[in-house]
């Protein structure tokens, strides 16, 4: 696996990852660091990454590659980690890679609970969340929709889709009440708690390094899926 740094600010935490393997050690390991501290993602994301890095006897030049949060999720915190992404990969000449918070929660799901058919949806506010829907199998991640924001009462079960042990998960759950009735019956369960975090996204990242989809600092692009943004002053 490649020596990976990884950073999310997507929602109220804000989060950093490692993946290396220690001298010495015969696996790969990953250290985190959460902090929930809404709005103060600018001061705190930096003195993360710095303490992760000093951890590890690491410098930002023993990377192999910078991995984000690209959305969707909070437009000011993409921004936020997108910046920090884009600034690190630019000084140290390494490649970025993009992480779609919806997928680094489907994959949170398959690691932790064994899912394997996930909605993950994010309280997009404005009464609409962002969602996606994946087949997740031995850690691999396959859409099976497009993502996409859209009210809860719009939301549907991908096509041909319907006969299996769906689950959902995120913030945008919470709006269980304005869904469907008829999804509802088909939603198994689902988990309101789970967010996205930047240790899964290290995993997801590692394998998109590995195929070669790094890209140049430049192209860093957060995914909003909406024109319409909320700015909270």
């Amino acid at each position: 696996m490649p020596t990976l740094l990884a950073l999310d600010a997507s929602s109220n935490a804000c989060s950093v990852a490692l993946m290396h393997r220690p001298a010495g050690a015969e696996a790969d390991e990953v250290s985190a660091r959460l902090s929930l501290t809404p709005r103060e993602h600018t001061h705190r994301l930096m003195p993360m990454i710095d303490d992760l890095l000093a951890e590890a006897s690491l410098t930002v030049e023993d990377l192999d590659a910078i991995a984000y949060g690209h959305g969707p999720g909070s437009f000011t915190g993409l921004r936020i980690a997108a910046g920090i992404a884009q600034g690190l990969a630019y000084g140290a000449e390494k490649p970025l890679i993009g992480v779609s918070t919806l997928a680094a929660m489907a994959y949170a799901a398959h690691r932790q609970y064994h899912l394997r058919y996930v909605i993950p949806a994010l309280d997009a506010r404005m009464g609409e969340i962002y969602v996606g829907a994946y087949y997740c199998h031995q850690g691999q991640l396959t859409p099976l929709m497009d993502e996409a924001v859209m009210s809860p009462e719009a939301l549907s079960l991908p096509a041909g889709q319907e006969d299996v042990d769906w689950v959902g998960v995120g913030s945008g759950w919470k709006l269980w009440s304005s869904m469907p009735a008829q999804l509802q019956a088909e939603i198994g369960q689902h988990i309101e708690d789970l967010a996205p975090v930047a240790e899964d996204m290290a995993y997801l990242a590692s394998r998109e390094y590995l195929a070669g989809q790094g890209q140049s600092p430049h192209l860093v692009q957060p995914v909003y899926l909406r024109d319409k943004v909320a700015w909270r002053r």
